[in-house]
């Protein structure tokens, strides 16, 4: 349109007599100069305009999750102490239509020396295009064990973790390195999921080893998941292990989780309560003795209002390594969710115990107090449901 009115405009001032008449050389190369001026600068704004993308961009998504912790311990000689307990720093995309990556980074501070250090959490990669519905995974991740094994730390609605869970999985869990296949069954009255496991056996449990021979840990889990109502979901979840232990014999765990969700549709922005459990059997075989033991959680998790949830939870447990050893703990979390970038958690725990924990210098009876506050930058994922 600019070109045709330029063009036009010109062809006026040639022929207009008017223009012939009268000395009007300056007004007329002020108003070429405007008129091309503005043709030069439609021209580069045409030349400049970026470039469609032919593809998507390989970039994988970046956030960085900080943990920041205050605690209370009646039954350390230090009783309070703060500190940036974990800073998680996740990577993940996907490879190409066959494949998806993802890697999450862990910074913790050295309780002995003070000094931070890093660990790849996990890394793994998830096949995309398996028939049969299929999935394989690949690397070191959170192997398919109940409820919160999978699910990180800063995702729970609790601050610390059960004592059932501690004493025979440890504070981070079964987190291995090797395969895992996944099968979604062909049921169609409800959703059914088989994975099985082969890892390599994990370095620091209190209930299983990593074998010096060909002895690796092995892992099962069925999980059962029913839509009972549109507001109210349970779920059922059976696992089954077996590996070595510190002596290199053989340990064998079963496991159930049962968990009941409801969520209204209506109001589910504002309230929500969750019933979840599990209960760990282990049969332990050491050099001379056999050891049954048994080790479970049961918490209720109530959503009051939009922002502000309360977690009550109640633990019992055994060691894998003596039936004797009887502890029990009461726990209340007040959780604060700003948004999901941010929340606050404060928890008090009371532990009772029928003897005190030589291992790790614990009294029989103590009480914690913990302050949590999570936050998150950059890309966040949705947790597992």
């Amino acid at each position: 349109m600019i070109k045709i009115i330029g063009a036009i405009t010109f062809s006026i001032l040639l022929i207009s007599p008017v223009y012939a008449q009268t000395d009007s050389t300056t007004p007329d190369s002020l108003l070429l100069q405007e008129i091309q001026k503005q043709l030069t600068q439609e021209n580069n704004a045409v030349t400049n305009a970026p470039a469609p993308r032919s593809a998507p961009s390989a970039n994988p998504d970046i956030s960085v999750i900080g943990d920041f912790r205050g605690s209370y311990q009646s039954n350390h000689s230090r009783n309070f102490d703060a500190n940036l307990h974990e800073t998680e720093i996740s990577l993940q995309s996907t490879v190409d239509p066959y494949a998806k990556a993802d890697f999450f980074i862990s910074i913790t501070r050295d309780p002995v020396t003070g000094e931070f250090k890093s660990e790849i959490e996990e890394g793994y990669l998830t096949t995309l295009s398996l028939p049969a519905h299929l999935q394989l995974k690949a690397g070191k991740f959170k192997q398919a064990l109940g409820r919160i094994n999978p699910v990180h730390p800063h995702a729970l609605a609790f601050v610390d973790m059960p004592n059932a869970f501690v004493r025979f999985f440890g504070e981070e869990g079964m987190n291995d390195e090797g395969l895992q296949l996944s099968w979604l069954l062909p049921n169609q009255a409800f959703f059914q999921e088989l994975t099985v496991e082969v890892t390599d056996g994990p370095r620091d449990s209190p209930g299983f080893a990593r074998s010096s021979k060909n002895n690796y840990l092995k892992l099962a889990h069925l999980k059962n998941f029913w839509d009972l109502t549109a507001n109210a979901t349970l779920e059922l979840g059976l696992t089954g292990i077996s590996g070595a232990n510190f002596t290199d014999h053989q340990t064998n765990v079963g496991a159930a989780d049962l968990t009941y969700k409801w969520k209204p549709v209506k109001y589910n922005t504002y309230k929500s309560f969750t019933f979840q459990n599990e209960i760990y059997f282990s049969h332990a075989q050491f050099d001379s003795l056999t050891v049954n033991s048994i080790g479970l959680y049961s918490l209720m998790n109530l959503q009051v209002s939009k922002r502000w949830f309360v977690t009550a939870r109640y633990d019992y447990t055994n060691k894998p390594s003596s039936v004797q050893f009887v502890e029990q703990a009461a726990s209340t979390t007040f959780g604060w969710y700003a948004t999901e970038f941010q929340k606050i958690e404060l928890q008090g725990k009371a532990t009772f115990a029928n003897q005190p924990d030589a291992l790790n210098n614990y009294e029989k009876n103590f009480t914690q107090i913990f302050l949590r506050w999570i936050f998150v930058i950059g890309t966040h994922g949705a947790h597992q449901y």
